[in-house]
Formats: C-alpha cells, sequence, structure tokens
C-alpha cells in the first residue's frame, strides 16, 4: 500500500489529552461507509430496520454484555448512520451475570460475591466503538455475502456530555431524529444536485 499523506496523518477527533476511559457520558455518531443508506428507511417519521439495521441493534444492545463498565441511554438507527449515548460507570468491582451465578451455584444478591477469576479492565471509547463496528459488520457482510466490504467510516464523532441539561438536550436531539429526516444533513435527498 502506497503512503497517503492524507490517510495516514489524519487529524484526531478525540479531545486531546482527554482520557476516553473516564466514567462520563458519550454521544456517538457513526455514519455507514460512503453514507450509503443500508440500515433501512424513514416511513411517516419512523425508523423502519433493514435486516442490517436490525443487525446493529443487536450489536448495540449486546455492548453491555462484553463491557461490564458500559450502559447504554437513548439510541437511534437513521438510515445511513446512528446515535447514541454510551455511560461509562465507575464500576471497578467484578461483574457476574445471574445467569453466571446460577449455573454456579453462587447465591445472587445475597451480601456475597464470588472471587474474580480473571483481570478485567477498563476499555476505551475507541474501543467499545471499534468492536460494535467489528461486530455488526461481519454480521451485515455475512448477510450482504459480501466479505471484507465496508460497512462504516472509518472514524465517528463524539462529544462529552457535561451536564444534565445537555443530555436531556441530546436525548430529545436522538428521539425526534427520525421525524427530522427530511431536514438532516445526513440525508442524501439533501445533497443531489440539480
Amino acid at each position: 500500500m502506497r503512503y497517503d499523506a492524507f490517510n495516514h496523518n489524519r487529524r484526531s477527533m478525540r479531545l486531546r489529552g482527554y482520557h476516553y476511559t473516564k466514567p462520563g457520558a458519550y454521544f456517538l455518531t457513526i455514519c455507514s461507509y460512503e453514507k450509503e443508506c443500508i440500515f433501512g428507511g424513514i416511513v411517516n417519521g419512523e425508523m423502519r430496520l433493514s435486516e442490517a439495521g436490525v443487525i446493529v441493534l443487536s450489536a448495540w444492545k449486546d455492548l453491555t454484555n462484553h463491557y461490564f463498565h458500559v450502559q447504554l441511554d437513548n439510541f437511534v438507527i437513521m438510515p445511513n448512520h446512528i446515535h447514541g449515548i454510551v455511560i461509562l460507570t465507575d464500576t471497578t468491582r467484578y461483574q457476574i451475570s445471574e445467569n453466571a451465578a446460577v449455573s454456579h451455584n453462587i447465591p445472587v444478591g445475597a451480601g456475597s460475591e464470588p472471587a474474580p477469576t480473571r483481570v478485567t479492565r477498563r476499555h476505551t471509547l475507541s474501543e467499545i466503538v471499534r468492536s460494535f463496528k467489528t461486530f455488526s459488520a461481519r454480521r451485515i457482510n455475512f448477510l450482504r455475502q459480501t466479505p471484507a466490504i465496508p460497512v462504516w467510516q472509518r472514524n465517528f464523532y463524539d462529544r462529552v456530555v457535561r451536564n444534565k441539561h445537555e443530555l436531556h438536550r441530546i436525548r430529545n436531539y436522538i428521539e425526534m431524529n427520525p421525524t427530522n429526516w427530511p431536514q438532516d444533513e445526513e440525508n442524501p435527498a439533501n445533497h443531489k444536485t440539480q
């Protein structure tokens, strides 16, 4: 592969000096490759998911099964992008699911916690997003029978949510996104040349 100054020296969109493992809420926008509308369509102000959109929803919900310090907040899938709020908690103790506890005869909620069996580390926001994109892309490419074809754009947009007022505003924005699709800057209909 030939050296490309633009692709090899891309400016980071992350806040300089900020540690993206810190507890807090993060507003994410992730776009499909070339902003292709593969996740479904908007009908009467409501998002109708395609099979690829269902895969994206499943991969999003599955994040909490892989990352002990992740909580998911508002989320919307749009035809060619997603918006979501990821909350990184300050959880430092080891987690065990109720199903795992039952299968090992460990009392749940009885004030006793099982001894940790492996070391768990906090993952950065970028690692979490990369995993989400990888898991969903593999399944979408399997569905489409298009191995190794990009599903997602290379990067993602994030914003550190600074207070409850901002969190409320972003939640409202996410909820209203399908209704506002006709005016959305990501809507390809708004970019067609006459």
